[in-house]
C-alpha cells in the first residue's frame, strides 16, 4: 500500500459508499457461484506458498484500486493503444502479482462463468491476503462491477507517502472515509516493502534546517541512509514498511510512537490529538487495531464505480 503519487486536486471524483439498488451483499453469489470465497482464498494461499511479499502485493492493489475510480478493478486492465491504464501510472509501477488474480478469476470462471466480477476477485483477495498473514478475519460485501475506463494520469489522486496529515485527511474524506478509517488503513502498512524513492527526502537535504527529518528517530535515519546510499543505489533499494513485514500485526503502530514511521505520510499521524489518540490505541492493543481495520476495510471496499463483469480481468469486454 506504498503510495506514491501527488493528488491532484483540480480534479476530483466524488465517490459514494455503495448503497440503494447498488448495494453489495453478503449473499450476492449464494445461488450463482457458491464457492467463490474458497476458490479465491485457495488461489492466494498457493502464491502466498511461494512467493511471501504476495499479501502485501495484493492488499496495496486493492487499495490503490478503490482510490481511483471506487473498487472496479479499473487497476487490473492492461495499457492499449494510446491509452496508458492505471497500473502504468507513477505510483503504480511497482505493484505486482496481477498473475494471482488471473489464475483466481481462470477458477472462478471455470466453476461459474461469466458471474463473478475481477472486482469482487480482488476485494476477496484483499481480504484473504491479511488473513493469511495472521490478520483478522471478515465477511467481504459482493456485488461489484468492472469499470471500463483506466488511466495512468489518474493515479495522481493516490495519496502520497509524502504528504501531511490534512492532505491525507482530505484525500480520505473526497472518498467518504473518515479520520478512524485514515488510521486504520494507514496500518496496511503492516505489511510490505517500500523503495527508497518513498522516503528519501526525509533522511538527506529534508530542510534548510535539517538534513534528516527530526520526526524520525536518529538512529533510524542512519540504517536508512546505510540502505539508501546517494549514489550506486541498487535498483530495488529499500527496506520494509514494519519490522513485522509479513505479519499483519499493530507493529506499525508502535514504531511511528517510537519515531521509526517509514513514510512522512505515517508520521503525521502523530500530528494532531486525534490521530495521536488512535495510533496509541492500536499499538496497545491489536484486538482495537483489528475491529478497526476490518470496519474501514468494508467501508473502503464498498466504494464502488463499475459497470459490467469482465471475462478476462486484464481487457474490458
Amino acid at each position: 500500500m506504498a503510495f506514491v503519487a501527488a493528488l491532484c486536486l483540480s480534479s476530483v471524483l466524488v465517490f459514494s459508499i455503495s448503497s440503494g439498488a447498488d448495494a453489495l451483499s453478503l449473499n450476492y453469489y449464494e445461488k450463482t457461484c457458491p464457492d467463490v470465497d474458497s476458490i479465491v482464498t485457495n488461489a492466494v494461499n498457493h502464491a502466498m506458498m511461494k512467493d511471501k511479499t504476495v499479501p502485501a502485493a495484493l492488499l496495496r492493489m486493492h487499495f490503490h484500486d478503490c482510490f481511483i475510480r471506487g473498487c472496479d478493478a479499473s487497476v487490473l486492465l492492461n495499457s492499449k493503444g494510446n491509452n496508458k491504464a492505471e497500473k502504468d501510472g507513477p505510483p503504480n509501477i511497482s505493484l505486482h502479482a496481477f498473475y494471482v488474480i488471473d489464475n483466481a478469476k481462470k477458477e472462478v470462471e471455470a466453476s461459474c462463468p461469466g458471474v463473478v466480477s475481477c472486482a469482487d476477485i480482488l476485494a476477496l483477495a484483499a481480504r484473504d491476503a491479511v488473513v493469511l498473514s495472521g490478520g483478522p478475519t471478515w465477511d467481504v460485501p459482493k456485488g461489484r462491477k468492472d469499470g471500463r475506463t483506466s488511466r495512468a494520469s489518474e493515479t495522481t489522486r493516490l495519496p502520497s507517502p509524502t504528504f501531511n496529515i490534512a492532505q491525507l485527511q482530505q484525500s480520505f474524506s473526497q472518498r467518504g472515509l473518515s479520520l478512524d478509517d485514515l488510521v486504520a488503513l494507514s496500518g496496511g502498512h503492516t505489511l510490505g516493502f517500500s523503495h527508497c524513492s518513498s522516503f528519501q527526502s526525509r533522511i538527506r537535504n529534508f530542510n534548510a534546517t535539517h538534513d534528516i527529518d527530526p520526526s524520525m528517530h536518529p538512529s533510524f535515519a542512519a540504517s536508512l541512509r546505510s540502505v539508501c546510499p546517494k549514489s550506486n543505489r541498487a535498483k530495488n533499494a529499500g527496506t520494509t514498511m514494519d519490522p513485522s513485514s509479513t505479519t499483519f500485526d499493530n507493529t506499525y503502530f508502535k514504531s511511528i510512537l517510537q519515531k521509526r514511521g517509514l513514510f512522512s505520510s505515517d508520521q503525521s499521524l502523530l500530528s494532531t490529538p486525534k490521530t495521536k489518540d488512535l495510533v496509541t490505541k492500536f499499538a496497545s492493543s491489536k484486538a482495537n487495531f483489528n475491529k478497526a481495520f476490518v470496519s474501514s476495510m468494508i467501508k473502503m471496499s464498498s466504494i464502488t464505480g463499475g459497470q459490467e463483469v469482465r471475462k478476462d480481468c486484464r481487457v474490458v469486454n
